[in-house]
């Protein structure tokens, strides 16, 4: 691993051990060189300072911003510099970010509301306002098109980007292109990010977890499997809860453990999931840094002010979501071959469910249609907190025929076929989050067109 410098001469392994460093060193703050067994940056005098063996030959990087939300909220409000911010919503809501100094009182995002104002009550609560975050990492990811075109989103705030052959272009390694592009975000743009540096996205995105805020971190080949060794199973992309404790139950608790494993056990145990297993746990990841990498999911959920069991009042809630899910297929083109319901219970229970619809769409009303049965299954009289719906199977509006999409025979597969549960800790993914996702509507009727609203209630009788 990349280290800070302590001495001009030695520097201080992860291991405790000492040795002189003889490796290329960069400024993290101004992008310099940094000759070996030197502490400062002749440039700008900064320590710090990251040295790797292989700094000059990695390529594959992983940008994440840092805080993003309520980096940005702080960037506009210079006031709450030093205090700490929660963007999120509501005593029902959850964390949508925090600043670095909420997480120093336990505050993390996603947490419930009122657990994070329990830890930390003196804490400014602001709400999410996306048009703006939007507009910032927009500003982003045009910074990081000028280094490379190979930028990959994940959301709004992160991105793969693969650096290979950009030194003879720009004259400078990987590593110095990212020192200077979060350089300019700082002065540009006013925000900080991370870097992971590696050879593969795998590790890339590993590495810019570990020094975060404004760090940067490489994972080179020669160290990979004993950085990987003693590490979690959690720790690989895709590895959740469940899975996690399945994987404990069969007594492998390490990445090390799970090497000991061959391939052919891990792919008759935990699936299509076994070969990712097996290859991340030995640094290995062959996906490219693709820039038209397919959306999977496209959802939308919310939360409620209270608890609700009645069936009528949960689908009142979800047809404005199946309404927002429709519109943002529209707009990026795609049709979806699949619904998916997601309910979260009083006491945090996630409950996903899926089915297929008979043919691709992106009408709020075959949406709709396609997921009511799943949500009649679950309100058995459980009381949800929050309710979410999603099309996956997404396929490109000009792949398909559009058919008659309110023709009661496309509407729905067979009902008689039993509800598909997704893949063990495959996520429902969510999508940027939209400023109408608290919507709540009143106790009124849910505003269908009163053609749709009979030909679902003859269904219902039927």
């Amino acid at each position: 691993m990349n280290e800070q410098v302590e001495d001009p001469e030695k520097v201080r392994t992860p291991e405790g051990r000492s040795r002189t460093v003889a490796e290329p060193g960069l400024c993290r703050d101004c992008g310099a060189p940094v000759p070996p067994r030197r502490q400062r940056c002749r440039e700008c005098g900064s320590r710090r300072v990251t040295r790797h063996a292989e700094l000059n030959s990695l390529s594959i990087a992983h940008i994440d911003c840092d805080a993003f939300y309520a980096s940005v909220e702080k960037r506009d409000n210079p006031a709450l510099a030093d205090l700490p911010v929660i963007v999120g919503g509501g005593q029902r809501g959850v964390v949508a970010a925090c600043c670095y100094v909420a997480r120093l009182y336990g505050v993390r995002s996603a947490m419930p509301m009122f657990k994070a104002m329990a830890l930390c009550p003196h804490a400014v609560v602001l709400p999410p306002d996306m048009k703006k975050y939007q507009a910032v990492g927009r500003q982003v990811r045009a910074t990081m098109l000028e280094l490379t075109p190979l930028v990959q989103p994940l959301s709004i705030d992160e991105a793969f980007l693969d650096l290979t052959g950009t030194g003879e272009s720009l004259g400078l390694s990987p590593a110095r292109s990212l020192i200077l592009l979060v350089r300019r975000l700082e002065t540009e743009i006013g925000i900080t990010a991370s870097i992971g540096l590696s050879y593969n996205k795998f590790l890339a995105k590993v590495a810019s977890d570990l020094d975060k805020p404004r760090g940067f971190k490489a994972i080179g080949r020669a160290e990979a499997l004993d950085f990987l060794g003693p590490r979690p199973v959690g720790l690989i992309w895709g590895v959740g809860a469940a899975l996690q404790s399945k994987l404990e139950h069969d007594g492998i608790t390490t990445i090390a453990e799970l090497r000991d494993r061959d391939e052919i056990w891990l792919m008759k145990r935990y699936g299509v999931m076994g070969r990712r297993l097996y290859r991340f746990a030995r640094g290995e990841d062959l996906r490219t840094v693709d820039p038209d990498e397919e959306t999977k999911s496209i959802s939308a959920e919310t939360t409620f002010s209270r608890d609700i069991s009645d069936l009528g009042d949960l689908r009142n809630r979800l047809w404005p979501l199946c309404e927002t899910v429709a519109r943002r297929m529209k707009a990026a083109g795609l049709l979806g071959g699949s619904v998916v319901l997601k309910l979260k219970t009083g006491d945090f229970r996630l409950v996903t469910r899926s089915r297929r619809v008979g043919a691709p769409t992106q009408e709020p009303d075959a949406v709709f249609e396609a997921v009511m049965p799943l949500l009649e299954r679950e309100a058995s009289g459980v009381a949800y907190r929050l309710i979410g719906v999603g099309c996956a199977d997404l396929t490109p509006l000009d792949r398909s025929a559009t058919p008659d999409l309110l023709a009661p025979e496309l509407l729905l597969a067979p009902r008689g076929d039993p509800p598909a549960e997704p893949a063990p800790d495959v996520p429902v993914p969510a999508t940027v989050p939209d400023p109408q996702r608290s919507f709540v509507t009143s106790g009124n009727p849910s505003p269908m067109l009163p053609g749709f609203e009979r030909l679902y209630r003859r269904k219902r009788r039927k």
